[in-house]
């Protein structure tokens, strides 16, 4: 349990999108214990549906009973009841067309003060619920803020509310699996060429997702998943 009590407004958002998605999907939550109670994490999200966002807010945010942090549009902080509910569950309002910078600097303050902040590090939805390149800013903050990085990976979310449907897909399970927090270095020194390390320290951060998805959802990472099986000989999590 967390030192401090989750507040009553993630509370009654939890306890309401978690009564609509057991109206609608069959979702079952994996690896709690994985998740520190205390000090800074930063989460890293797989994003294959509409309903990643609304899926962590219902199960992951209640179970461990600590407030996470979620970057937003500004002017979405400003909508009547919306804006106000947005920010007592955590999301930070970033300018538009602001640029990375704004977003890096929030990001970074939130993990400095010691919170949870989750981020998606494709940046946008799977068309086909497979991962997509993650973006190279997520690998940037994740080696600079120093905080343990909690890997989650969302299974089947596609099929229950993939890109592009209006509505969901009643029935559909859902998995939602936390591994083990880890930490992200970058090879420096002379001689390294900056963007094969970050290119590397990428491919690094998200194998941590890839490995807890099944094959078909492992997308351009799949050979990553492979590759460190073969160093290990260890095909647990894979198998699942």
């Amino acid at each position: 349990m967390a030192a401090n009590p989750l507040p009553f407004a993630p509370r009654l958002t939890g306890f309401i999108l978690r009564f609509v998605a057991r109206c609608t999907a069959r979702v079952r939550i994996e690896g709690l214990d994985n998740f520190p109670r205390t000090g800074p994490v930063l989460v890293i999200v797989n994003h294959c549906s509409n309903a990643d966002g609304t899926l962590m807010m219902a199960y992951v945010v209640p179970a461990i009973r600590r407030k996470m942090g979620w970057l937003g549009k500004e002017e979405s902080m400003d909508w009547p009841v919306v804006g106000w509910i947005m920010r007592q569950n955590g999301v930070f309002g970033i300018r538009r067309g602001a640029g990375d910078l704004e977003a890096f600097k929030t990001a970074k303050n939130v993990l400095d003060d010691g919170r949870i902040l989750v981020i998606f590090p494709e940046g946008t939805r799977s068309p086909t619920g497979a991962l997509q390149a993650a973006k190279e800013g997520a690998t940037v903050l994740a080696v600079r803020s120093g905080a343990p990085i909690v890997p989650i990976a969302v299974v089947g979310s596609h099929r229950f509310w993939g890109k592009g449907k209006r509505v969901p897909r009643f029935g559909s399970r859902v998995t939602i699996r936390i591994g083990k927090p880890f930490a992200l270095t970058m090879t420096k020194g002379a001689g390294v060429d900056r963007h094969v390390a970050l290119a590397a320290a990428t491919t690094e951060l998200m194998r941590h997702i890839a490995e807890m998805l099944p094959p078909e959802q492992r997308g351009v990472y799949a050979d990553a998943v492979t590759s460190s099986n073969g160093r290990t000989g260890d095909g647990s999590l894979a198998a699942r």
